[in-house]
């Protein structure tokens, strides 16, 4: 596919509408599967979930949720709910017991979280070409739920660009391209296959930390859409970031996450949103290894989007 370089100052070359639609229709994978509304991960067989034991060694674990966040800001404008349900003084009986509640909008910028087949359409269609407003309505999903998904056990691979770059976090705006995927594999010693999770760090976390919140959906790091047809060929299963994985502003005219639209509704990969990548990063530098296993296991409920989650890496 041809990529004009107008436009789109500071996160790549612009991406016509004609020219998204071509990239669309290339990596699309719809008829694949019998058991579609699983998408890419029906890719992940046995046989990858011992190649994935297989990377283990030390046996540390790296959990990479945010924390609960509850408290709003640029990146939280729905922030999640905490509260206190029963504060164990309501009866006289022993034990007492204390409960909480928990809810939230998670698909948003703020919560760690999975996106589900059913969470992303273009054109009016899902993933497999099932019409979106037929298929999803007020009681939720009845194709591509997370429920559909299950978990998922497979090798992880970490792209620490600004690792790479010998820099502490990539701008906010700056994209990843497919050139920088094949540097970072050269660099980091790791090679993407066939069934793996591939978790994109930009240093975000890092950077809030440092110089405070923003609004991801004005300027975000992450992969350009000339990036996926390498992806798409190296067959993953599952891409994850400390973004949402699409760079912002979007380089495609009239398309705000395009990212999202290959990987989800043409290709079939669920997307994990939001990570916490820090330690992670600092674990694998201290490894020497930027391959993994990982196990990712979203809250089994009928008919959601996605899920809330807590993604770990075991190297």
């Amino acid at each position: 596919m041809g990529i004009h370089a107008t436009g789109a100052p500071g996160n790549g070359p612009a991406v016509s509408r004609r020219e998204f639609d071509a990239l669309f229709e290339s990596v699309r994978t719809w008829g694949r599967w019998a058991a579609a509304d699983r998408g890419a991960w029906n890719r992940v067989t046995a046989d990858h979930v011992r190649r994935a034991t297989a990377t283990v060694r030390s046996g540390t674990t790296v959990p990479m949720a945010r924390p609960w966040d509850t408290r709003p800001g640029p990146d939280n404008a729905r922030p999640a709910l905490h509260f206190m349900s029963d504060l164990g003084d309501v009866e006289a009986a022993e034990p007492s017991v204390h409960k909480d509640f928990l809810g939230a909008d998670y698909h948003g910028k703020a919560v760690t979280h999975l996106d589900a087949l059913s969470h992303v359409a273009y054109g009016g269609q899902l993933y497999d070409g099932r019409a979106a407003r037929e298929t999803v309505g007020a009681a939720g999903a009845r194709f591509g739920s997370v429920s559909a998904l299950g978990p998922l056990v497979t090798r992880g691979v970490l792209i620490d660009l600004p690792a790479v770059l010998g820099v502490e976090w990539l701008e906010p705006g700056r994209a990843v391209h497919a050139w920088d995927l094949l540097a970072a594999e050269e660099a980091l010693g790791v090679t993407v296959g066939d069934g793996d999770a591939v978790l994109l760090r930009s240093g975000a976390l890092r950077r809030r930390r440092e110089r405070g919140p923003w609004s991801p959906d004005e300027a975000s790091a992450g992969w350009h859409v000339d990036a996926l047809p390498l992806l798409a060929e190296r067959a993953v299963a599952l891409l994850g970031g400390d973004g949402d994985s699409d760079v912002r502003p979007s380089p495609v005219e009239g398309v705000h996450s395009p990212v999202h639209t290959l990987a989800v509704t043409a290709m079939g990969v669920p997307l994990l949103d939001n990570l916490d990548l820090e330690p992670l990063s600092a674990v694998c530098a201290e490894a020497g290894r930027y391959a993994f296993l990982l196990v990712v296991a979203p809250l089994n409920v009928p008919g959601g989007t996605g899920s809330p989650v807590n993604p770990v890496a075991v190297l």
